[in-house]
């Protein structure tokens, strides 16, 4: 399990994914698309957050995959 959350981020002008105080993985990637598809899918194997970033480093999407904290009533 990673030790943080997934990240897709631009990064030496390509697309790359990280874990929070982690290294990258998977190699860059040619699109956006293509790194969102690789991190989103370690961020469900790791049962973790997952967050898509821009090009200017803005959050674009964020997402949970997993530790969600359980619904109370109120």
């Amino acid at each position: 399990m990673a030790k943080g959350f997934v990240h897709t981020v631009w990064k030496r002008e390509q697309w790359v994914n990280e874990v929070e105080e982690g290294d990258e993985f998977g190699g860059p990637h040619a699109t956006k698309d293509a790194a969102v598809e690789a991190g989103r899918a370690r961020a469900k194997t790791d049962k973790t957050e997952y967050v898509i970033h821009n090009q200017d480093g803005t959050i674009s999407e964020r997402s949970s995959y997993g530790n969600d904290p359980v619904s109370s009533a109120g």
